[in-house]
């Protein structure tokens, strides 16, 4: 668990700004957004939660923790659906999740509204963002913890997000009875993938390039319109 500094809080404000995502700004009412790593390999806890809210002085303050938001290997070669193992799809959620039990187990953040996944079927160790069915509706996707000491995903998930460490979790349930208490029992979940913020940056960076190359032609051209094709010195010459 780190805690994140001003700088990071408001580059991940304006990054959800920047997707029309809803950034909630009531006191100590929570933003929890994941963001995927840019891998297509299984099994390790290489993600990231953001947890972010205002205190009561108006001021940001904000977490941020080690999971999954991917299946483990496990599932992925064993699907619980006949269809495949279930890969939540990037986007905000809105009051997708309420504190439950998972599993009737111990106290999390339990899926109440449909959420949609890909079904990775293909039975193989490879996560399967772009192949697989889409399905929305409710199918456990809990935020939950794997055990106290871990570092592989191997069966704790099966798509649901999940902490690594056991600690923070807890830490983190501490913040969403805090948010319950505020400001009601429903959470907005916002899973960022990374692939496709590295993607937008680099469309981002080729529309840029494109742009000036356009405006150092049209410089080029407004300076040089008028001058002949072939200079009077190279005339004699043809």
């Amino acid at each position: 668990m780190k805690n994140l500094t001003n700088k990071q809080i408001n580059a991940l404000v304006k990054q959800l700004e920047s997707l029309n995502f809803k950034v909630f700004t009531k006191p100590f009412e929570l933003n929890i957004v994941g963001e995927r790593k840019d891998s297509t390999n299984s099994n390790s806890f290489d993600d990231r939660l953001f947890v972010f809210w205002k205190n009561e002085n108006g001021n940001w303050v904000g977490k941020e923790y080690s999971i999954t938001t991917d299946p483990g290997t496990y599932w992925l070669k064993n699907p619980m659906n006949v269809n495949g193992t279930a890969i939540l799809k990037a986007g905000q959620y809105i009051n997708s999740h309420k504190i439950g039990y998972h599993k009737g187990q111990y106290k999390a953040l339990v899926q109440s509204k449909p959420l949609t996944v890909f079904r990775d079927y293909d039975r193989n160790a490879i996560l399967d963002f772009n192949n697989g069915k889409e399905q929305t509706g409710l199918f456990g996707i809990n935020i939950h913890k794997a055990s106290s000491v871990t570092s592989e995903v191997n069966k704790w998930s099966a798509g649901c997000q999940v902490f690594k460490n056991a600690e923070d979790f807890q830490n983190f349930m501490e913040l969403a009875e805090k948010h319950k208490e505020k400001n009601g029992d429903n959470f907005t979940y916002t899973l960022i993938d990374e692939r496709a913020s590295n993607r937008a940056f680099k469309r981002g960076l080729t529309y840029q390039g494109i742009i000036i190359m356009g405006v150092i032609a049209y410089i080029v051209y407004r300076k040089y319109k008028k001058l002949p094709v072939i200079p009077k010195s190279l005339k004699k010459y043809f």
